[in-house]
């Protein structure tokens, strides 16, 4: 009894001996987690101090550098000021340097001048007008190859080569623009003489080479020689179209009409028409205009293009040309727009036919081909015959084209500029033409020009009855050929 007694005091002191124990253990924990949050809160504030820190020698070294930078910027600003003061003193020192030497050299040339003509004036038999003294500086360019060909004795083959003529077509072109292109020596500078004036407009028509080649050939600027292009050409046009470019007269028309029937046997033809294509740049305006849609497609590259119009006799002289529309418009609109509809409007041209091609409609005076499909033996006969008539007009834009070869590349010639350049080759086409002046046959140009019939082709009855009774006609009196057959 004693013994169970002692042992349950036993137990319970153990119990109270393990309850002490773990009450210890609970407050050693709670003690050690106090210690570790301490630990943490004195890190997240020395974190925090060490940024702050870090933030202020940022701030520290941003201000420096930027107040560096801005010590630098304001020395630097200093110096160029400084050196732009300097430089501007050392150029305006030479500007004055410059001014003085020129005016230096002008009263030396003045007092030379002075001198000369008061010699001029001492020497017997001599006047104020005994000569010019050059007084301005001038650029001294080389022009033997035009002194050359200036020459009496210079082949006369390769001056036609140079220039499309003989010498003697070439003469008379220079006298009869004597008067219009013709300028006077000055007190500054000499004139460009007229055979050399002509001669730079000829040569640039006829081998289209850009104007820097052609001041090299004859010792001139190329503005120079671009203003002579174009002074020249316009004197063709306002002297030399008047006389060798105009309608017929009715002594002249009778002629013709004569010779046309000779070589096909249709009656009262006064004219073979053709229009053609010539190439340009691109223009600033009305681009959608000049754009060649055919010849692009063609040659698979954009092509922009204007016309022109011409009716040639049967010697391939034109007797009418217009020139200028934009390469978009077809032939039938082209010829809508000119002077010779206009003039057939008024009755000019009525009981005649000028001969075109399918792109014509077929009209009171315009006489054309048949277009339509399975052709009768007698129409086939027509076209053949009228074929012959139009082989005129063709030939002759051929040889404009290939004498001048300025019209088969984009020239530098501006737009508006142009009509005026095309036109006097028109009429140094019919003075060559007329003086039997023979063009080289590796010159010939082909023409590649496109032939749309137009959305109205028939515009007369009349005309539809009186085509059909020439056609008759050829064949039944013998005058149709067979190379149809």
């Amino acid at each position: 009894m004693n013994d169970n007694g002692n042992s349950k005091k036993r137990r319970r002191k153990g119990n109270n001996n393990n309850n002490g124990n773990d009450q210890d253990d609970g407050d050693k924990k709670k003690k050690d987690l106090k210690g570790i949050i301490a630990s943490l809160s004195l890190l997240e504030e020395q974190e925090k101090e060490d940024e702050q820190e870090h933030d202020r020698a940022s701030n520290d070294d941003a201000s420096f550098i930027e107040e560096k930078h801005k010590t630098r910027t304001k020395a630097m600003l200093d110096y160029y000021s400084d050196f732009q003061d300097c430089y501007s003193e050392v150029e305006e020192s030479e500007t004055m340097k410059r001014k003085r030497s020129r005016s230096a050299a002008c009263a030396a040339a003045a007092a030379v001048a002075v001198a000369a003509d008061e010699s001029d004036k001492a020497k017997p038999g001599t006047g104020s007008a005994a000569g010019h003294h050059r007084r301005l500086w001038v650029k001294d360019r080389s022009k033997a190859w035009w002194d050359e060909c200036n020459q009496p004795d210079f082949p006369e083959s390769e001056f036609k080569k140079a220039f499309r003529m003989g010498r003697a077509t070439f003469d008379l072109i220079c006298q009869e623009l004597k008067s219009a292109i013709e300028k006077e020596d000055t007190t500054l500078r000499n004139a460009i003489p007229v055979r050399q004036r002509v001669a730079v407009c000829l040569w640039r028509l006829a081998t289209g080479d850009p104007l820097r080649l052609v001041s090299k050939k004859f010792g001139l600027g190329i503005s120079t020689c671009h203003k002579l292009v174009l002074e020249v050409c316009s004197a063709i046009r306002t002297v030399l179209m008047p006389k060798y470019l105009q309608w017929p007269e009715d002594s002249v028309v009778r002629k013709i009409k004569d010779e046309f029937e000779a070589i096909s046997g249709i009656p009262n033809v006064v004219g073979s028409m053709y229009t053609t294509h010539i190439p340009i740049i691109a223009p600033k305006i009305s681009v959608a205009a000049y754009f060649n849609k055919r010849h692009t497609e063609r040659n698979q590259k954009t092509s922009y293009s204007i016309t022109v119009q011409g009716v040639v006799d049967p010697r391939g002289v034109f007797t009418d040309v217009c020139i200028g529309w934009p390469g978009s418009m077809p032939d039938d609109q082209v010829l809508e727009k000119s002077a010779l509809h206009q003039r057939a409007n008024n009755g000019l041209l009525k009981g005649v036919w000028i001969v075109g091609s399918s792109g014509y409609p077929l009209m009171d005076w315009v006489l054309v081909p048949y277009t339509q499909q399975h052709l009768t033996w007698t129409q086939h006969a027509f076209n053949e015959k009228i074929g012959e008539i139009q082989n005129a007009a063709k030939d002759a834009f051929a040889r404009l084209k290939g004498r001048w070869y300025c019209l088969q590349k984009r020239t530098e010639v501006k737009l508006q500029d142009l009509p005026v350049v095309l036109g006097a080759c028109c009429v140094l086409h019919n003075i060559c033409e007329l003086r039997n002046e023979e063009i080289e046959p590796e010159l010939r140009f082909e023409l590649v020009d496109d032939e749309m019939v137009p959305e109205v082709a028939l515009r007369s009855q009349s005309s539809m009855k009186a085509r059909d009774a020439i056609a008759h006609n050829l064949l039944h009196h013998g005058l149709a050929g067979t190379g149809f057959l």
